[in-house]
């Protein structure tokens, strides 16, 4: 049974409290991307950060940081972008990535329905190889060639969510 928790969207920029919960996703992406996967801190923190969309899940009733993922629509295109999936270690075994990006995916029909876009919403992320088949899970298909990303290889892998 999954330990309490709850997913929570960092306030967007200029709203109080945003940084001190977009430091704790980025300590989390840190802990699992620099620290666990070996990629370079300067990657890992982007020009897509203060922009983007969080989404931090907490252990309850500690408020501790154990996960992340953050989405963005993609200026001048017609989707949005899933990318900086990160849980700690100890907590994958609760699939609580899943849960992440399923909370994502509600954002996203939420800002297509707000914004009056299409029926369909257009979700990209870029796959690490190992994790494909989560993604497949969720209703993403790969797209594309296999191509390189900070060092490690990844698939484009593409989603479309009804409203």
């Amino acid at each position: 049974m999954p330990p309490s928790h709850e997913i929570i969207i960092v306030p967007p920029a200029g709203h109080d409290g945003r940084q001190p919960l977009l430091d704790q996703s980025i300590n989390v992406r840190i802990g699992v991307f620099v620290h666990e996967q070996g990629f370079p801190l300067d990657v890992e923190v982007d020009e897509q950060d203060p922009t983007a969309t969080h989404f931090l899940l907490r252990l309850l009733p500690s408020l501790s940081p154990i996960g992340t993922i953050r989405a963005y629509k993609v200026e001048g295109a017609d989707y949005h972008k899933l990318s900086r999936l990160a849980v700690l270690r100890q907590y994958r075994k609760y699939h609580f990535g899943r849960d992440l990006v399923l909370a994502l995916h509600q954002w996203v029909r939420d800002d297509a329905e707000r914004t009056g876009e299409m029926q369909v919403a257009k979700v990209v992320c870029h796959s690490q190889l190992p994790v494909k088949g989560f993604y497949s899970k969720l209703g993403y298909q790969p797209e594309g060639d296999e191509f390189d990303e900070d060092g490690a290889p990844h698939q484009k892998m593409v989603a479309y969510l009804s409203q």
